[in-house]
């Protein structure tokens, strides 16, 4: 990709960009968000087709007019966003657009779908049921079938866009098995990740972009993570973590005993103090995130006692949660946490509603919602044209920002914060960080799921790990460390149980 421009109205969302890939090359493409690398991306995988500059393939200039015109020219890519069918099978899902005929080409040969399906699932280590609805799969089941879907149509150039952001570690070990396999069969791969480790363990050179802009190519042998992150943000970066200033009191906000979901989680106990940041650590499906749910009102309690400040509660639905002061920021905030064509003051006003009422006590007043909304947006520095900006158009820092800011107005004793920095670049991950501590400080009560052992370690002023769908231990203090939380994250569930039993 040569001298590549885009702009949008009044945006010049890449300005003479290059990105070259060799055969058999992981080249890593970093950047914060906004910088330019998805709009990069669309270029290369037809969708954007109004640009200035040129591409060209094995030494040939193409001109791309749509997606099946990239496939073509052997070009897939897996999107971070997933775009499957989910009233649709696995194997209907990995034909789609493509599906093989039968005699007189007239139906669609579903054996032979199948058939082919099983095969391109085993190729990938995948022990899927081709039959499965996609529906009825996990997040992290759907990103690995979009690989082996990509990989299943031959392509040689493959775009992987946050392939890992949810997929258990079980899997990302399958993915990078899959991708040196790729390598050694000459096909290029261009690899988006904002977990910068992942760029040392399987990248052979890496072009970093900022403010739509090209920076610099370089083999990964020869740069530190500090080097990258000084490229992507223009300025050294030493602190990952913000300093905790915080102090954790004696006070208990939250206390759980014995909480049962059916099948979820099981016989869960723990407490939560005020100025609090605690964390739910464990492998990906150990409960975290159930429990979550549960305390929030979206799944139904078994059987236990939640105590807010000392008196019990009952928690039914949403409803009582946020009656209560429990808030919860999903780890899927485009589904889930944001009206995406709604503009960001809709988006913090939406939970916030009976704040705004006016004297009346039924009618809503819009000069008191526009000042409160207008005091969180600019409290969390959510960078953006106006409040009437819609959701859609922001990156992925400032739709957790509008996110948090939402929940942060309705003032909440108790916030749940799901894989808060999931599709973050490391800049916007330190202001997100920054939010929490500064939240801690003030005397709320945080409970932080996450994926990322480094953000446990070093946000986290405790941490209850996760042990399918059993709590297998807990850590502080200097006993936050990797070792420790694996060793829990990996117990023998068979004694937990024995214990959990006595």
């Amino acid at each position: 990709m040569k001298n590549i421009s885009k702009s949008f109205p009044g945006v010049r969302a890449l300005d003479h960009v290059n990105l070259k890939v060799e055969k058999g090359e992981v080249h890593i493409l970093v950047g914060e968000n906004g910088a330019g690398k998805s709009t990069l991306i669309k270029i290369l995988c037809g969708l954007h087709t109004d640009y200035e500059g040129e591409i060209v393939i094995e030494g040939e200039k193409v001109s791309l007019k749509d997606p099946h015109d990239a496939l073509k020219y052997g070009i897939a890519t897996i999107h971070q966003e997933l775009n499957q069918v989910p009233t649709m099978t696995i194997a209907e899902n990995l034909f789609l657009g493509r599906e093989p005929l039968g005699r007189g080409n007239m139906l669609i040969d579903d054996r032979r779908i199948y058939k082919e399906a099983k095969a391109i699932l085993e190729a990938q280590g995948l022990t899927y049921d081709p039959h499965m609805l996609v529906r009825n799969l996990t997040v992290s089941q759907m990103q690995m079938i979009e690989i082996a879907k990509s990989v299943s149509q031959n392509a040689r150039i493959i775009i992987m866009d946050e392939p890992t952001s949810a997929i258990t570690d079980a899997e990302v070990k399958v993915l990078f098995q899959c991708i040196k396999r790729l390598k050694s069969e000459g096909v290029g791969i261009i690899y988006i990740s904002h977990r910068l480790e992942e760029m040392f363990e399987i990248g052979d050179k890496v072009t970093i972009l900022r403010d739509g802009q090209y920076i610099d190519t370089k083999d990964v042998k020869d740069v530190t993570r500090g080097d990258i992150i000084k490229m992507m943000v223009g300025r050294e970066l030493n602190n990952i973590y913000p300093e905790k200033k915080h102090k954790v009191t004696d006070k208990v906000v939250l206390e759980v005993k014995n909480l049962t979901g059916h099948k979820r989680f099981e016989n869960i106990s723990f407490k939560l103090h005020a100025g609090e940041i605690l964390g739910l650590a464990g492998l990906m499906g150990a409960g975290r995130t159930e429990i979550a749910r549960a305390l929030f009102g979206l799944d139904p309690i078994h059987s236990g006692e939640v105590y807010l400040e000392g008196k019990k509660i009952a928690i039914k639905n949403t409803s009582d949660a946020m009656k209560h002061g429990i808030m919860m920021a999903t780890e899927d905030r485009k589904r889930y946490g944001l009206v995406l064509k709604a503009t960001i003051g809709e988006n913090i006003g939406l939970p916030n509603l009976k704040q705004f009422l006016g004297k009346s006590g039924f009618l809503l007043s819009d000069k008191k919602e526009r000042e409160k909304e207008r005091e969180v947006f600019d409290e969390l520095g959510v960078k953006a044209p106006s409040m009437h900006t819609r959701a859609s158009a922001l990156s992925g820092g400032n739709q957790q920002k509008v996110v948090l800011a939402k929940w942060i107005l309705a003032n909440p004793k108790v916030f749940i914060l799901d894989e808060p920095t999931r599709g973050i670049d490391v800049g916007a991950k330190y202001e997100i960080y920054k939010i929490m501590t500064e939240l801690a400080s003030k005397g709320m009560a945080i409970i932080m799921i996450s994926s990322e052992l480094p953000e446990v370690i070093g946000m986290c002023d405790r941490v209850i790990v996760m042990r399918e769908h059993y709590l297998s231990g807990e850590v502080s203090g200097e006993e936050i460390n990797q070792e420790y939380i694996m060793e829990f994250a990996s117990a023998n569930v068979e004694e937990l149980r024995k214990a959990n039993a006595r």
